[in-house]
């Protein structure tokens, strides 16, 4: 199983703060999870789809050609502001 996390606008606009995936039900690399998630609708591919996403990989900032395995948690989120 891996979790999938939402935060921030992602959430609000997803309606979700998070998913879990059991084992045969997500893809090997996180573009293929992208996609995968993406088909679930506009808002869902509107978010992943946008190259400012930021993504966490086992609670790490990552890049965005990892390999997922069982047990990783992934987190998805917008870039963050200050002020």
């Amino acid at each position: 199983m891996i979790k999938i996390l939402f935060f921030a606008g992602y959430r609000e606009k997803l309606g979700c703060d998070s998913l879990k995936l059991n084992s045969g039900e997500y893809p090997e690399t996180l573009e293929a999870l992208r996609v995968k998630l993406s088909e679930k609708g506009a808002d869902w591919q509107e978010v992943l789809e946008d190259k400012r996403t930021l993504v966490a990989h086992n609670q790490a900032m990552t890049r965005k050609d990892f390999t997922i395995s069982e047990g990783d948690e992934i987190a998805f989120f917008p870039p963050v502001t200050g002020g």
